[in-house]
């Protein structure tokens, strides 16, 4: 009964899979409370200090992709065979968003800068120079990392087991077409009047 899951590398498992998704995810969230760009002013007539702004201000949607990234990770947790090729396109498409979204800020920093400065001077236009640090960077690593998880949950999710009485197989039979019955499964013959002992 053991054999079956010790012989298949972490790599291709339900939980090491999933907690890598919701790790990269949560890591791309974390960046976005740390400042992404730093905004040094020229010979203006404003008199304003540098502005440090964070990933959640310079770059909205990656705070909301990698939220939305995150759901479907635990969702997949729990979906069907259907449901879970769903999840895991969601999450993929997060990440590529992600990755999209980063690698625009980092080619133009200033333009991604523009509507804090605006803000924080109430001039639009003003003079400035905009650099990034180093965590959006590390955003972009992690949505890759989420990116492959999400592919490998595509990918070796057809093999894992169903574990919800919605996607059971039909009486008679085991969820993975073999082997014994798991104990939601058994709890369902019960209800059903059969004895899944025989």
């Amino acid at each position: 009964m053991s054999t079956g899951k010790s012989s298949t590398p972490a790599w291709q498992r339900k939980s090491p899979l999933i907690l890598l998704a919701v790790l990269a995810a949560l890591a791309v969230f974390g960046t976005t409370t740390q400042t992404w760009i730093h905004v040094s002013f020229g010979q203006t007539t404003v008199q304003q200090s540098d502005l440090n702004i964070p990933g959640s201000k310079a770059a909205v949607a990656v705070s909301a992709l990698a939220l939305v990234a995150l759901a479907g990770s635990l969702a997949a947790t729990i979906a069907g065979k259907i449901s879970r090729i769903i999840t895991g396109v969601i999450v993929l498409l997060g990440a590529a968003g992600i990755v999209a979204v980063v690698t625009g800020l980092l080619a133009d920093p200033s333009a991604a800068a523009m509507a804090e400065v605006g803000k924080t001077t109430g001039v639009v236009g003003v003079a400035s120079n905009a650099t990034t640090t180093w965590f959006p960077v590390a955003a972009v690593v992690a949505a890759v990392v989420l990116a492959v998880a999400a592919v490998l949950i595509l990918w070796f999710g057809r093999n894992w087991n169903v574990r919800t009485k919605y996607d059971a197989a039909p009486a008679g039979s085991t969820p993975d077409g073999g082997g014994a019955l798991d104990g939601v499964d058994s709890w369902d013959s019960l209800t059903r009047g059969e004895d899944p002992t025989l």
